[in-house]
């Protein structure tokens, strides 16, 4: 199973300041190094969930950084 996040959405009023624009994708397993690693913290645990079986209410969640609020959405993808 691979775990795909994509940034779906920007509420802030500022630019990413690692450069992350809607539409860029990660594959969790070989790009998290590419990803924010505030937003990666916020993830992490949204990505264990899914990985060991539970569900999500939702799959998108908002990074913390308040003058960019980019938001992303997490999907399981199985092999």
């Amino acid at each position: 199973m691979k775990i795909k996040i994509t940034i779906v959405d920007q509420k802030g009023n500022c630019p990413c300041h690692r450069g992350h624009k809607v539409g860029d994708t990660f594959d969790f397993d070989t790009e998290r190094g590419k990803l924010c690693p505030m937003a990666a913290h916020v993830l992490f645990p949204m990505i264990d969930i899914l990985r060991y079986g539970g569900n999500l209410k939702s799959n998108c969640f908002c990074c913390p950084d308040v003058d960019t609020i980019n938001v992303f959405k997490i999907e399981k993808i199985d092999n």
